[in-house]
């Protein structure tokens, strides 16, 4: 399943909102250097729908603020 993600870095806190159901806008702490950002996003992704971290792939944006994840369910 693929999802896309808004990633807003510099955040205050770490939160989620989902705009649909495969749409999400996540706000991180961390700045995006050397991938710390992505770290967050994922490890965020995987408490809100309770799956492995193994299981959350970056397919496209790696150096944008939109991306597009790969679940595996």
């Amino acid at each position: 399943m693929l999802i896309k993600v808004k990633v807003i870095p510099f955040s205050s806190k770490d939160k989620i909102i989902k705009k649909s159901e495969y749409s999400f806008e996540i706000y991180v702490k961390q700045k995006p250097i050397q991938g710390k950002a992505n770290a967050s996003v994922v490890s965020i992704l995987s408490k809100y729908l309770q799956i492995p971290k193994k299981d959350i792939k970056i397919t496209k944006g790696f150096k944008t603020r939109n991306k597009i994840f790969k679940l595996k369910i």
